[in-house]
Order: structure tokens, then C-alpha cells, then sequence
């Protein structure tokens, strides 16, 4: 009867700038979905060239070399008999667009630029595109000589337009699109479009796989349809990971379901679906189009059926149950497979992290662990390029990575900097972590280098400073609190660089930093201290739910340590012991909770909240625990706080983004990092707010 389409759709770990790379993951998944008997295929946006090229979109060169891999994908066999939907960037009168490119049997059959820009966030896309704001408008695009040579073609269409094959209609949306109150979906599904699907790069956070599910499958909830959905993986060279999560869904049910996180550099999801499923499901819900105003889609004809003649005994997919991650197991896969790009792309033979035995950096160590589990896993599941790229990492050609305390040995160090100021609990906690994640752990004394550094000082200005519990000022005590910091960045990277070599291994470790997202919103940590590293895997995590995490880890992992560790209150250690044991807190100092720093950045984020509407909303938050002026004191001291140290965001470790109020100054959070500390207006606004209060509390 020919109403059976079998569509795949796919999830592409595509690179920046790696076009051949690129080109070869694009070949491999037509190549498999060819192989599941797929007659349409969809990729991720941008996937020609990757989608983070950021300003490389202004190079003419980008452009050239997307056209340069879109020839290749014309001329392969194996692009033929399969309608392909491959994403680049277009120049079209001058203006670059980002677009999708269908093609057919070496021929183009159309060019849809997008029209709803992502541009906030981590997104920045009207900076290098213009949308196409020309509604159901299409117009003539002259493709370069090098297609032309290809195709045959001088002209194809470029703009608002959809597919008409024999048998359906197959409208496009990209990524942000969906998202989009207005969302093209609506008026396509309501000219007859039956098939839609988008192709996105949508970066993982924590708690919003949901989201994205949600959205398609009420998109088809209202009007009926297919949706394909297709997104980037893994770590493309910036500070996000793209989750995958590639889906079939059908009329409100979603019945194919990638994965959202795996070491796969191609994952292709296939369907067979019934389009008479998609009518009957209209004929109640669409009426026919009223409007006066209506513009139905152009619509660009196709000789080609995604069915076949004799399909009645062809089975189709039906509703399955999406499987959503907690947050723990989120933070236990995404950074883990972030890191593992970052690693095997940076060219570097491991990871270096000191190791404190608090939360932060057990938190780290922990999500290594978590990595050599993935790649022992995958490698037993057969995955050649993961072994391939497991032997390039430790340099050995035969090895064969079966237990993770063992791999981890080989690509992970770790290092417990002690001083004076160190406790002995830390140390014991550091190395029985080390012992049961399995990385080689050294033990490191700073004091004769922070001594070394005093002295120079003192022979330059005759001056010996001292901590605060030994009669020295506050400056005195922050200066000798940096100082120790400070050494151990620098003993970090001189490991980092040397430790192999001293075993007789090639290669270099990159070194891995432990400040959460809370400790950056406040700055509490020493600018250049041994925070700073090449990358941070938890820098976009609140300590809250890093907490969280280690629990998780301690019962599925069966790393016991970690108990001790969170037992144990947040310190730095910087400041002396006393009788033995440590004095300073990470809280004390802060002058506030972790879980108060969470809930004081979301507000300054993602409700955009400045001090005084801060307090407005947290005096209601936090009645039950604190009066209107403790709340006016804590916000006060957050924002003076936040306001003096925001300088260190301009310099903080790239940090994978997992929380939508991470204060990242270098692609998220753009703000000033020069502040009046005093924010005098601001605060004589709540000030005078608590005092009507107090004032309106005793008239009653």
C-alpha cells in the first residue's frame, strides 16, 4: 500500500573544524542507516563543520571547506537511494545563514536557512548568522562551481519551503526552533506536513533532558506527525557537552530513544512508523485552514518514495518508556565523557589533580573514575575506537583496558600538597580515595617552597609576616594563606609536565581543577591557586549536589572513602590547627550556607535579580529561619563579596557547564568585573525596607 517510511536519525560526537573527521561520522551514520532500510536520514546541526566554530563562521575558509565535504557527500555511494539532511553554514547575498541541505542522488533538492536564532546563554548565533525572516518565501540560490560540477544544477531553492515526496511532506526545523513559542511545527503540521524533524546542538545541563522530551512530544500531541530529532555529542572544543538524546516520536508517543550519554562517536536511531497513524490521528483533531490570511508552505516536489509497494507485514515501532538520568548519574556521565573528548583531542597522556580529600576535589577524582569505567565498558562492548584511542592515550600498542582501577593507574595521577597547616585526617582521606579509584597518588610537602618564597620577601623588606592566630593582621593572613595556594598551582603544572617523564612515559597530564559553582559565585578561592588547571569538570556544579553525587558513588561504586569525606566540614586548610585539628571552615569564612549560595545564585541568574529584589523574594524564602534584617545582612554580604572578587571569573579554568547559573565570565555570564563594592544605592533601598517593616510589624 506505501504508507510505511522507515526514518533514522542520529547522534554525531562531530568536532570543530575537523572536517575530515567530521565527514567520515556523517559517511558512517547514511552508511547505517542505509543498512536498517532508513529512506530519509537526519544529522545534527551544523554537523559539516561542528557547530562551535564561533568565529571561524567569518572565515571564508569555513565556508569553503563545508562546501568542500558537501561535494564529497554528493559523489559517495553511499549517500545514494537516501534522501540526506546535512547542516552548514551558507552564504546567500552576502549574508550567512545556518542551513540545512537536503540532497538526493547527487542532486540538491533544497536549502533551508533557519529562521529563530539561539542567542542567549552559551548561544550566540545572530553574532555570525542572520535568521530568514521571509515567511513561506523561497527564493533562487546560485551554488558554487564545485557543486555545479557535481549536480548539474545552477540554481536550487533556498528559503521557507518543505519536502513533497510521492508518498509524504517532510518540514525542517532547527534546534532553537522548537523551543520557540511560534514554532514552525504549527503552521507546517496545519498545511499537511506529516514528517518533521530538527536538527540541533543542545548542550546538556543538569535536570533538562525533560524538557527537550516534553517539547517534541507535545509538539505532536497537538497536531499529530512524526518527529525526528537530532542532536550533536560529546565535546566539540568549548565548555559544553552536547547530550545526544537523538528520538523518533510519534502523536505524543516517543518510540525510539538514543542515548543520552556514550563514548559513541555515531549513534544512529531508525523507526518504522505508519503515516495512516498520523492522518487518522488528524481527521478528529485538524479542521480545515480558516484563516483569510494563510500562507500555505512551498512546497518542493521529490520523484521519490520514503516507502515501498508491499509493506503491510512491515512491523512499526511502537511507544516506549524515555529512561531519565538523576542528577547524580548525570554528573557521573556527562563530565566523565566531556573529559574523555578533551583528553583524547588535547593530545595529552592523562590527568593530574591535587588532591585535598575534601568534596571538591574528591568530586573530580571521582568523575576520572567514572570515565575509566565508560571506556572499560565500552571497550567490552566492542567499541574499536575507543581501545584505538585508550592505546594512543597510554602509549601502548597491545594494551587492553578490562579493570578501571588499572586504567585509571595509567592515566591518572594524584597528589596531596600538605603544609603546616594540613591535618592528618585530610591526608588519610586523600589516600584511601586514591587507593580505591586506583590512581597513582603521591604525597607532597609545600613548606620548604612557601619558605623559600617568604624569605624573599622578608630579605626585600626586612618584614616576616604572620597568620591571624599569631598576632598578624588580616592582610598578613591572606597573603600567607595565597601564598601556600599559589605554590601548590605551581608544583600542579611542574608534575603535570614532568611526572611521566620521571617514569619514563611520554607525554604530558593535563591538570584538572575542583572550584564549584557556588565558590566561583562568591570567590572564594585564591586567584591562580591550585584551583586553576586546564579544565574543571565541576566548575559548573553546586557543591549541593556534588554531595549528592559522592553518596551516589560511595553506594554504586562501592568507594567507601568518600563517607569520611562528606562526613568531614568544607576547609581550605590554609590557616594553622589547632590542638591538632582544623579551625577553619569553608561556611564560617563565606559567612553563609552552600545550600544559601545555591539558591542566591539561581536568583542572581536565571531570575536576574540585583540586591534589592534578591531580598524582596528571600524574605519570604527564608522566613522561617531568618528575620528581614539577617536576610538584608546576607544578601548585603554576597553581593560585596561577589562585587570584590568577580575579577576572577576573567581568569577561572574552562569549566564544564552544568548549572544555568554558573557565573563563567568567558562565554555565559557577561558582566562587568570592575564593581562599586558599595553598591550604596542598592543597599539603602533594602536598609530602608527593613526599617518600614519593622515599623509596620510593631503598629500591629
Amino acid at each position: 500500500m506505501g504508507r510505511k517510511v522507515t526514518v533514522a536519525t542520529c547522534s554525531l560526537n562531530q568536532w570543530a573544524l575537523d572536517f575530515e573527521g567530521n565527514c567520515e561520522r556523517i559517511l558512517r551514520s547514511i552508511e547505517e542507516a542505509k543498512a536498517h532500510g532508513a529512506k530519509y536520514r537526519l544529522g545534527p546541526e551544523l554537523e559539516i563543520c561542528g557547530y562551535g566554530c564561533a568565529d571561524h563562521f567569518y572565515e571564508s575558509d569555513t565556508l569553503l571547506h563545508s562546501f568542500q565535504v558537501l561535494r564529497n557527500l554528493l559523489e559517495s555511494p553511499v549517500t545514494q537511494d537516501i534522501i540526506c539532511d546535512v547542516g552548514m553554514p551558507i552564504m546567500h547575498h552576502n549574508v550567512r545563514y545556518n542551513c540545512r541541505v537536503l540532497f538526493l542522488n547527487r542532486k540538491i533538492l533544497l536549502i533551508r536557512p533557519k529562521m529563530m536564532m539561539a542567542n542567549h546563554g552559551n548561544y550566540r548565533e545572530v553574532r555570525w548568522f542572520s535568521p530568514w525572516n521571509k515567511l513561506r518565501q523561497v527564493e533562487e540560490y546560485f551554488l558554487p562551481r564545485m557543486i555545479q560540477e557535481v549536480t548539474g544544477q545552477d540554481t536550487v531553492p533556498f528559503g521557507d519551503c518543505v519536502l513533497s515526496t510521492k508518498d509524504t511532506c517532510i518540514g525542517t526545523e532547527i534546534c532553537a526552533e522548537l523551543w520557540n513559542p511560534d514554532s514552525p511545527h504549527i503552521q507546517m503540521g496545519r498545511d499537511g506536513v506529516e514528517i518533521f524533524t530538527n536538527s540541533s546542538a543542545s548542550h546538556h545541563e543538569l535536570r533538562k533532558a525533560d524538557q527537550r522530551v516534553n517539547l517534541i512530544k507535545s509538539a505532536t500531541t497537538k497536531s499529530g506527525g512524526i518527529y525526528l530529532y537530532a542532536n550533536q555529542r560529546g565535546c566539540d572544543g568549548d565548555r559544553v557537552y552536547y547530550d545526544g538524546c537523538a528520538m523518533v516520536a510519534i502523536n505524543g508517543d516517543v518510540v525510539a530513544q538514543g542515548a543520552q550519554f556514550s563514548l559513541d562517536d555515531v549513534e544512529v536511531i531508525t523507526a518504522t512508523l505508519d503515516l495512516e497513524d498520523v492522518r487518522s490521528y488528524r481527521g478528529e483533531l485538524c479542521q480545515p485552514q480558516l484563516e483569510s490570511e494563510f500562507k500555505p508552505c512551498h512546497r518542493v516536489k521529490v520523484d521519490f518514495s520514503l516507502s515501498g509497494c508491499d509493506d503491510v507485514y512491515l512491523p512499526t515501532h511502537q511507544p516506549i518508556e524515555w529512561h531519565f538520568h538523576t542528577p547524580e548519574e548525570e554528573i557521573s556521565l556527562g563530565p566523565a565523557c566531556w573529559l574523555w573528548d578533551y583528553l583524547r583531542r588535547s593530545g595529552q597522556a592523562g590527568f593530574l589533580l591535587p588532591l585535598s580529600g575534601g568534596v571538591d576535589s574528591s568530586s573530580t577524582a571521582c568523575i576520572v573514575h567514572c570515565m575509566c569505567v565508560l571506556l572499560c565498558r565500552a571497550v567490552e562492548g566492542g567499541n574499536s575506537r575507543v581501545l584505538e584511542d585508550v592505546r594512543r592515550v597510554v602509549g601502548d600498542e597491545s594494551y587492553h583496558p578490562q579493570d578501571p582501577k588499572e586504567l585509571c593507574a595509567r592515566v591518572f595521577t594524584t597528589c596531596y600538597m600538605a603544609s603546616e597547616n594540613s591535618s592528618e585526617d585530610t591526608r588519610n582521606r586523600a589516600r584511601d580515595l586514591a587507593n580505591q579509584i586506583g590512581s597513582t597518588h603521591m604525597n607532597i610537602n609545600i613548606d620548604v617552597a612557601v619558605k623559600g618564597i617568604l624569605g624573599i620577601f622578608s630579605a626585600v623588606s626586612g618584614r616576616w609576616p604572620q597568620f591571624r592566630a599569631s598576632g598578624g593582621s588580616r592582610r598578613e593572613n591572606l597573603a600567607l594563606q595565597n601564598v601556600q595556594a599559589r605554590v601548590r598551582m605551581v608544583l600542579a603544572y611542574l608534575f603535570a609536565q614532568l611526572s611521566l617523564w620521571a617514569r619514563g612515559r611520554p607525554g604530558g597530564l593535563l591538570v584538572l581543577g575542583s572550584a564549584n559553582v557556588d565558590e566561583s559565585l562568591t570567590g572564594y578561592f585564591t586567584k591562580y591557586d591550585c584551583s586553576s588547571a586546564d579544565i574543571n569538570p565541576i566548575g559548573g556544579i553546586s557543591k549541593t549536589d556534588l554531595k549528592c553525587f559522592l553518596l551516589h558513588c560511595a553506594e554504586q561504586l562501592q568507594l567507601t572513602a568518600l563517607r569520611s569525606i562528606l562526613a568531614a566540614p568544607p576547609t581550605a586548610e590554609l590557616e594553622p590547627l589547632t590542638d591538632g585539628r582544623v579551625s577553619q571552615t569553608d561556611e564560617a569564612d563565606m559567612g553563609m550556607t552552600y545550600s544559601e549560595l545555591s539558591v542566591i545564585g539561581r536568583l542572581r541568574k536565571i531570575s536576574k535579580c540585583g540586591p534589592f529584589s534578591m531580598f524582596c523574594k528571600l524574605i519570604h524564602t527564608w522566613k522561617d529561619a531568618l528575620s528581614p534584617s539577617e536576610v538584608a545582612q546576607k544578601v548585603k554580604r554576597f553581593f560585596r563579596m561577589y562585587s570584590v572578587n568577580r575579577h576572577k571569573m576573567t581568569t577561572v579554568t574552562p569549566s564544564y557547564h552544568a548549572e544555568s547559573y554558573s557565573p563563567d565570565d568567558n562565554r555565559f555570564d557577561l558582566r562587568p568585573f570592575l564593581y562599586n563594592a558599595s553598591w550604596s544605592w542598592q543597599f539603602r533601598c533594602i536598609d530602608d525596607q527593613v526599617t518600614q517593616m519593622a515599623a509596620n510589624r510593631a503598629k500591629h
